[in-house]
């Protein structure tokens, strides 16, 4: 079994005897201990918690490793589901892991398809940043100039094609990604108001593809939102 580096490992095990199996309780603890201690005794306290530099540190250290967590998540579930989505004799040409703009125009290119791949566990309600990211994938998708066939991997399509279905208007899809707005309406113009209008002229030029089953791992997390762009 691999375990994690000496330092991050050490860092954890710092945060873990702080917080034990409760952070709320223990700040609401410190929260009532430190009330009334003055410049003397607060001193005292803290050494005596082991709040200092070396627990600091460690926090700062395990939020450094979490703040790649996202990339490493889209990468790894990229490659996880390529034995299962691949068919007999398609070949990958190129693949986009990292997050941002990497220079390759989707994030898997065969000789067969490309594809977009978003990491999402919906929530339902309003997410309409999530929502942005759907379309702007799906249009991206839609509007390639390419005889493959294309398809956009979600973990879970029924929050995905209820907004795609949905009245949501494109200005207000738009409004945050002017890029995509531009090219948006270098196509189309103004021959649209919502995504429901857009998505039935559209909807068969992509398929729409849950990869939660071969993804146990990343469904379970309810909070799950991993975005290979920077929207």
């Amino acid at each position: 079994m691999q375990t994690l580096p000496r330092s991050i490992q050490h860092s954890l095990d710092l945060l873990t005897g702080f917080s034990r199996s409760d952070l709320r309780s223990v700040i609401s603890e410190i929260e009532d201990a430190v009330r009334g201690l003055d410049h003397g005794t607060v001193s005292d306290f803290l050494l005596s918690r082991q709040i200092g530099s070396e627990l600091i540190g460690a926090a700062a250290e395990v939020k450094r490793v979490a703040s790649q967590i996202d990339v490493t998540i889209h990468a790894l579930g990229i490659l996880k589901v390529l034995p299962y989505i691949l068919a007999p004799e398609e070949i990958v040409e190129s693949v986009s892991l990292g997050a941002g703009n990497t220079g390759r125009a989707f994030d898997l290119e065969t000789n067969r398809r490309v594809a977009e791949f978003k990491f999402i566990n919906w929530r339902g309600g309003a997410e309409s940043i999530r929502q942005n990211g759907i379309f702007k994938d799906f249009f991206d998708l839609a509007a390639a100039e390419t005889s493959k066939e294309k398809y956009l991997y979600l973990l879970g399509t029924s929050h995905a094609m209820k907004f795609l279905r949905g009245g949501r208007s494109l200005s207000s899809v738009l409004s945050k990604n002017e890029a995509t707005r531009r090219k948006f309406e270098q196509v189309f113009g103004a021959r649209y108001a919502r995504v429901s209008d857009y998505f039935a002229d559209h909807h068969h030029k992509v398929a729409i593809v849950d990869i939660s089953p071969w993804l146990p791992e990343l469904s379970a997390i309810q909070a799950l939102d991993i975005e290979s762009d920077a929207e």
